[in-house]
């Protein structure tokens, strides 16, 4: 399968730590679902959640690739391309 762009090629599969939206807990908010950095590692709330933290952490950092941090869930998401692309389990 092709990625749809040039970020989700070689998106790395890693082993995601445990925890929540970084953010969210530091200031003690909730979030829907969570996002992993593929750059750096940080967790951050998605875009149904009231702060979007992982959207804020792209504009903040230029690091546009995250995966789902979600138990059974398999994909990897561009945010400068918005793209999404199944990912290994």
């Amino acid at each position: 399968m092709t990625a749809p762009c040039p970020h989700l090629e070689n998106v790395p599969i890693v082993d995601m730590p445990r925890g929540g939206c970084e953010e969210c807990l530091a200031v003690g908010d909730t979030w829907v679902h969570l996002r992993y950095c593929v750059a750096c590692g940080n967790t951050g709330c998605c875009d149904s959640s009231k702060n979007k933290h992982a959207r804020k952490h792209w504009g903040s950092t230029g690091h546009g690739v995250v995966r789902s941090k979600e138990p059974n869930e398999y994909w990897a998401y561009c945010f400068p391309d918005d793209e999404i692309v199944a990912t290994e389990g």
